[in-house]
């Protein structure tokens, strides 16, 4: 259920930057491209911010 969570977050918040690079300003990209970055360090170190918050939040 974390898992699944954590990617749901994870491909709103990107389609968000984008949605709003598109509209808004294109500097939003930017917060697109910390979450793929974020994303990639996680696959190597198995450690994500986001998961921290999730599991303080209740989610199991």
């Amino acid at each position: 259920m974390l898992e699944r969570m954590l990617r749901g977050i994870a491909g709103f918040f990107i389609l968000a930057s984008l949605l709003l690079a598109y509209y808004v300003s294109y500097y939003w990209l930017w917060f697109a491209a910390f979450v793929g970055l974020n994303l990639l360090q996680s696959a190597f170190t198995n450690w994500c911010p986001m998961m921290t918050i999730l599991k303080k939040l209740g989610v199991k």
